[in-house]
């Protein structure tokens, strides 16, 4: 075999191994950039980014074979008045309130289309779309956890509505047509201007503003 051979070899595969190194730098980033935080915790979990890459690019195939579906207008009104109802129950009956508040966001995710048997499954389906407020969910299901157990604390248990409120405007999605009459848009005078601006339930991008819990007076 001639030099002149074997340098182009030498080339060809330089430039196979380039390639597949940008293509494989590349699918990293849109990982990162889809499932954010999570896609961290999974590479941590698994200790190995090819690993991670291989779960997450399975979780996007079962989330493409399920039936993930936007809500009607009508149900998205209807779950932003049932969790209005929720947040009144905090005053009263925060640990009540915390266990419906799950139960409802379980609905939602229900109606979207998501399985709901399964904790580890639910965070596994969640994180293709709704990775920026998957935390917040862990954080809810600990605090109600605790709430079952009756060793939660009324500020957690607030907390836990604040994180679950996070979740379920996520899985409310975007308006889809023109407001009910009965808009579901005005801002709730009881969020404060640190909670509008500091938890993730804020809305700045055409959801409704979902209520956050009052605290129990002192």
């Amino acid at each position: 075999m001639t030099t002149g051979a074997i340098v182009a070899i030498i080339v060809a595969v330089a430039l196979v191994i380039l390639v597949i190194g940008s293509m494989t730098a590349m699918r990293r980033r849109q990982l990162r950039q889809r499932f954010g935080p999570e896609y961290d915790r999974v590479v941590d979990q698994m200790k190995s980014q090819r690993k991670a890459g291989s779960e997450l690019a399975e979780r996007e195939r079962r989330v493409r074979s399920l039936d993930i579906h936007p809500l009607d207008e009508t149900i998205r009104v209807k779950y932003v008045a049932e969790w209005t109802a929720i947040q009144e129950q905090f005053v009263d009956q925060p640990d009540q309130a915390v266990a419906q508040a799950g139960l409802l966001v379980t609905a939602v995710m229900n109606d979207r289309g998501y399985p709901t048997e399964d904790y580890e499954q639910i965070l596994a389906d969640l994180s293709v779309e709704h990775a920026n407020t998957l935390d917040h969910y862990r954080a809810a299901h600990q605090v109600s956890l605790h709430a079952e157990d009756g060793t939660a604390a009324t500020e957690d248990l607030r907390l836990a509505m604040l994180h679950y409120r996070a979740l379920f405007r996520d899985l409310l999605g975007k308006p889809g047509g023109p407001q009910p009459a009965a808009s579901v848009t005005e801002p709730d005078a009881r969020v404060t201007d640190a909670e509008a601006t500091s938890d993730a339930g804020a809305a700045t991008d055409g959801r409704p503003p979902v209520p956050a819990p009052r605290s129990r007076p002192g």
